[in-house]
């Protein structure tokens, strides 16, 4: 869909992992700072960081776990763009399975990532400006039948 306004999140280019040579290649997410905003919500969650696994072909996303009093938390990193999200489990790909973020994920939005809310990962695509998705982009999301952002951000295509 191109952008009429009317949508509330912009896919910018590298949002699914793809790209084009030519294009040169997509930005990188610091991963150090993943970690180091990893570590500070431990502490505020008052827990520790579990596993952290970076992101490797085909995902499109870094995994890792806080542990904290009130349990697991799964935290994904987008590994082109700053944004994290919530899961209840480990997965390579997502559709509508994300969490609202926790009350101390605020950690990670004053480390300069954009934490994204459940809802907002919910939003159908019709609803998205998708207007920088190219054919094979398209054809993975028919293909995989994906009909929400946060399918198209954190998938395992190939």
């Amino acid at each position: 869909m191109v952008n009429d306004g009317n949508t509330s999140f912009v896919l910018p280019r590298g949002a699914t992992g793809f790209f084009w040579p030519k294009e040169g290649p997509l930005p990188e997410t610091d991963l150090r700072a993943f970690r180091a905003a990893l570590y500070a919500a431990a502490r505020v969650a008052g827990g520790m960081v579990g596993e952290v696994e970076e992101q490797a072909y085909p995902r499109t996303f870094h995994t890792a776990t806080v542990v904290g009093s009130a349990g697991e938390s799964i935290v994904l990193c987008h590994a082109h763009h700053p944004w994290i999200a919530f899961a209840q489990a480990r997965r390579d790909g997502y559709g509508e399975e994300f969490l609202a973020p926790p009350p101390w994920a605020q950690v990670f939005t004053d480390a300069c990532f954009v934490v994204l809310s459940g809802e907002q990962l919910a939003t159908p695509l019709c609803d998205v400006d998708t207007s920088v998705l190219g054919p094979g982009e398209w054809r993975e999301v028919r293909y995989r039948s994906i009909t929400t952002l946060g399918g198209v951000l954190f998938n395992a295509w190939d």
